[in-house]
């Protein structure tokens, strides 16, 4: 059997570790530079959530501006409530004043006409009385006349 030469190759340990090392930071830099490209895409979800609370703490400073006109309109509402009420108390008693007041000066007038109607009716009795004897006595002067006319009655 014939041997053939081996080929032996020799390399330094340090060659063999300086390819590794260059391999892994070759690997490293692309890692790196994969979270370069997330760090840059939280930065703008950051900056985004950043604006969505902006926009929360002026919503909430507007809900509190509400809030307290709310409470300042109910305060005012109340406010108007009681006064009104009060004014319609008040008007409320005067009109009753003035009602009792009419009342009293309506009954004094209505028996001042029941007076003044009694007064009338005595008077139209009265006349009425008188009327009907000058009617009784016109129609006795006129049947006379037409008896003694017709000579129902005796010349005398």
């Amino acid at each position: 059997m014939t041997t053939t030469p081996q080929n032996i190759v020799t390399y330094s340990i340090e060659d063999i570790l300086a390819r590794i090392e260059d391999k892994i930071d070759a690997r490293f830099d692309k890692v790196d530079a994969r979270f370069d490209k997330v760090d840059a895409r939280f930065d703008k979800v950051d900056a985004r959530f950043e604006k969505v609370d902006h926009q929360l703490m002026e919503m909430n400073q507007r809900l509190t501006k509400l809030e307290v006109g709310q409470a300042e309109l109910s305060g005012e509402i109340k406010a108007l409530d009681e006064r009104l009420s009060g004014e319609m108390r008040a008007m409320d008693e005067r009109l009753s004043g003035e009602m009792k007041a009419m009342d009293e000066r309506l009954s004094g007038d209505i028996k001042t006409l029941g007076q003044k109607v009694d007064g009338i009716s005595k008077r139209l009795d009265n006349q009425e009385f008188l009327n009907r004897g000058v009617a009784v006595a016109v129609l006795a002067a006129l049947l006379a006349g037409s008896a003694k006319l017709f000579g129902f009655l005796p010349k005398g």
